[in-house]
């Protein structure tokens, strides 16, 4: 592993230092279906993002505020490839391949050439917005300027004077493993840009899918977070522990809704019989507009899950990296699943 890694450390630093030329490869690349992009923020989602053009065959280059870290950005996505490599889901040709794809910088300016452009810093709107003025001004007018967070595209586009090339494309996490793509408009965006992202995010083996009108979490978020809000519920008001509710999630809808989303089964488990159970539970269902007590308890106390060694659980008693690992399998399993049923 170590050689086949310094063996792509090379390579992408070969492309920053290399950078004649690169006009010429990505007009050639452009006839071809491929082209360039950028993207702008180098975290958990950016380095991903970056990773899935790479891997497409787009030229990338990832931006972000220091060397060291578009340094780490560079090493984690030659992690994620082994991962790949390991699992037979690409060959090391690829992998190397992907790699070469991808420069990096720490300057904005480096966008300038890009003809599709995503943002992925920190959620700070000032930040956020701050870095679509300044793109606005850098790139050409064609140029596609998206957010992958989870705000829409009106909350990032105040400080653009060309709105209509502006437009969320929210990833989910880790987007090298998890296909979806929330593509969606403000009321500015031109039809042509929703489109033409549409058929980017397509091109790379992602599944877009467009929210015709703005709506705050857009529809995946708003799905998870109606669903935890009901588990936190139980949880608080002692129904049942945290591990029953997770093992009845894993064990029924979460097995189902892999194969057959919500409204699907609705349907197919007969729309009446729903309906009618519907209006007897709905009204029994938690709605509060804030977290329970007991979750802020934890927040306040410094107790943030896995990361700080207890959250809901205690993660000193439970192997949260072995879950992690299981978790990504599962999902390289799904791609795996995928790639046979597009080829």
């Amino acid at each position: 592993m170590l050689i086949w890694l310094e063996f792509g450390i090379v390579l992408a630093k070969s492309r920053k230092v290399a950078r004649s030329g690169i006009e010429r490869k990505r007009l050639a690349m452009k006839t071809s279906g491929f082209g360039s992009m950028a993207v702008i923020g180098n975290g958990n989602i950016g380095h991903g993002i970056a990773e899935v053009f790479a891997k497409a065959g787009w030229e990338v280059c990832l931006i972000g505020r220091s060397e060291k870290s578009v340094e780490r950005a560079v090493q984690r996505i030659q992690a994620s490839l082994y991962e790949f490599v390991q699992a037979e889901v690409m060959s090391v040709s690829s992998a190397k391949t992907a790699i070469a794809n991808i420069r990096t910088s720490t300057e904005l300016q480096a966008a300038a050439a890009a003809e599709f452009v995503i943002e992925a810093v920190p959620e700070d709107m000032e930040l956020k917005r701050n870095t679509f003025s300044k793109l606005d001004g850098i790139c050409s007018a064609d140029t596609v300027l998206a957010t992958s967070s989870g705000h829409p595209a009106s909350a990032v586009d105040k400080c653009v004077e060309r709105k209509e090339r502006v437009i969320a494309t929210h990833f989910w996490y880790p987007p090298q493993l998890l296909p979806l793509v929330e593509v969606c408009g403000s009321a500015a965006t031109s039809k042509a840009v929703v489109e033409h992202t549409y058929s980017i995010l397509s091109g790379i083996g992602r599944t877009p899918v467009v929210i015709d009108r703005e709506v705050p979490g857009f529809i995946g978020n708003r799905i998870q977070f109606a669903a935890l809000r009901e588990a936190w519920a139980l949880w608080a008001k002692g129904i049942a522990s945290a591990e029953a509710i997770d093992s009845v999630v894993r064990h029924s809808i979460g097995r189902r809704l892999a194969v057959t989303g919500l409204i699907e089964s609705a349907d197919l488990g007969g729309l009446d019989t729903m309906y009618h159970f519907a209006r007897y539970l709905a009204p029994r269902l938690d709605s509060s507009s804030e977290p329970p007590e007991q979750v802020a308890a934890l927040v306040r106390a410094g107790d943030c899950g896995l990361r700080s060694g207890r959250g809901v659980y205690d993660w000193t008693e439970r192997d949260g990296s072995a879950l992690l690992s299981e978790r990504r399998r599962e999902l390289m399993r799904w791609l795996k699943i995928d790639d046979r049923s597009f080829g």
